[in-house]
């Protein structure tokens, strides 16, 4: 039975920056297992772009937003490899639209509580300032902007190709085309087990976002997760020179739904997508096929609102959201197997990967976390609770 410090199931986001960290430290005794071939397109991992941003509404996020940035930042050291792009950013709020909507501190006061809170520089707009700034925008008056000129584009593709790499430069073997059938405790390790061998680890770190209940089925009760089908529109805009990264920012839209945009990048296109709201599935039973629904709601939203981002579609495409009730992270151990680390990315990790990466290895290795991830526990009532109620934001 081949024997390792710590296999590391799922070479998604979280679990390739994962990789790399144990690989950095451990060297040779570290091992990635990665069901599909690395780079796939059926989880949460795949495209170009994914929004990087310090605005933040909650504190357990806001407290690791600039440290995720620092990470980041060691990773390209590392590879002389570019995976941030600063556009700056907008929050903008339709407030008539969501007017006596349920939004907790998802909105403009929340952003800057967090923003002053940690000392974060931003610039407050009406809608009038927001247009005379950007006018690619079209407003009906009653919305508000926030501006936070670090927010930017993380390229999650090549995210993962980085990672992956430097950990085997560090010396970690990784296996594609390998799923896990089980992970098992056995006495202080764990066994995993797959369809061509059998292997032996001092600790695993789960990291297989919608399929977790599955590699973790014999080592205890499952987790309350909820995949969602989600999905995103590229547009093949004529005006390429006005949505370029140097002259749009990344976006996000509360409106009546929540909307998020990128400018040009990563294809010759723009990028639109709706946060939350997919069908309910399983990753077994997922569809590929884009939701024409959607289609329609996101091209409504960019007739009214950045008519020019629009043109001809290029594609659309859907990825997964694991959800637990809270719409919360999972960064911890099993209590009861305390061997084994779990990692759920709730649908909007990725931004923070490359620092989550250096807490799942704390966690792998016994060690406090260097940063605050008590708020992601697994025996928190959320995930304990049958009567939890399921918190998310559409």
């Amino acid at each position: 039975m081949d024997t390792y410090r710590v296999i590391v199931v799922g070479c998604g986001g979280l679990g390739s920056a994962a990789l790399y960290r144990l690989a950095a430290e451990l060297g040779p005794g570290v091992l990635g297992l990665e069901q599909f071939d690395l780079g796939h397109h059926r989880g949460a991992s795949q495209d170009h772009s994914r929004i990087i941003r310090l605005a933040q509404h909650e504190s357990q996020y806001a407290a690791l937003a600039a440290p995720a940035y620092k990470a980041w930042d060691e990773v390209e050291s590392e590879s002389c490899q570019q995976i941030v792009t600063r556009t700056g950013g907008l929050v903008i709020e339709d407030r008539v639209a969501r007017r006596g909507a349920a939004t907790g501190t998802r909105n403009i006061e929340g952003y800057t509580g967090m923003f002053d809170r940690y000392g974060v520089a931003y610039e407050l707009l009406d809608a009038d300032e927001l247009v005379a700034r950007w006018p690619q925008f079209r407003v009906t008056g009653g919305e508000q902007a926030l501006y936070q000129a670090e927010s930017g584009i993380v390229d999650a593709a090549r995210a993962n190709a980085v990672h992956i790499a430097l950990a085997r430069a560090h010396g970690a073997q990784v296996r594609a085309n390998t799923p896990v059938r089980a992970i098992r405790p056995d006495g202080d390790g764990v066994v995993v087990v797959t369809d061509e061998r059998t292997y032996r680890a001092d600790r695993v770190v789960v990291a297989s976002d919608a399929w977790t209940n599955q590699v973790l089925a014999e080592t205890g009760p499952r987790l309350p997760l909820t995949v969602l089908r989600e999905q995103v529109t590229y547009y093949a805009t004529p005006h390429l020179a006005e949505f370029a990264p140097s002259r749009f920012p990344v976006f996000m839209w509360h409106g009546s739904r929540n909307f998020y945009g990128f400018p040009v990048y990563g294809e010759v296109a723009t990028k639109l997508g709706q946060h939350m709201g997919g069908d309910e599935t399983t990753a077994d039973t997922r569809s590929f096929a884009p939701d024409d629904v959607r289609r329609a709601r996101y091209g409504a939203f960019v007739e009214a609102h950045v008519p020019r981002l629009g043109g001809p579609e290029l594609y659309s495409k859907t990825c997964l959201y694991t959800v637990p009730p809270d719409q919360n992270f999972i960064l911890d151990r099993l209590p009861e197997h305390p061997q084994i680390v779990v990692a759920v990315g709730a649908g909007h990790a990725f931004k923070f990967a490359a620092l989550i990466g250096s807490v799942l290895a704390d966690l792998a290795l016994d060690r406090q976390p260097a940063h605050p991830v008590d708020a992601f526990r697994i025996d928190r009532p959320a995930l304990t609770d049958p009567s939890f109620p399921r918190s998310f934001h559409v």
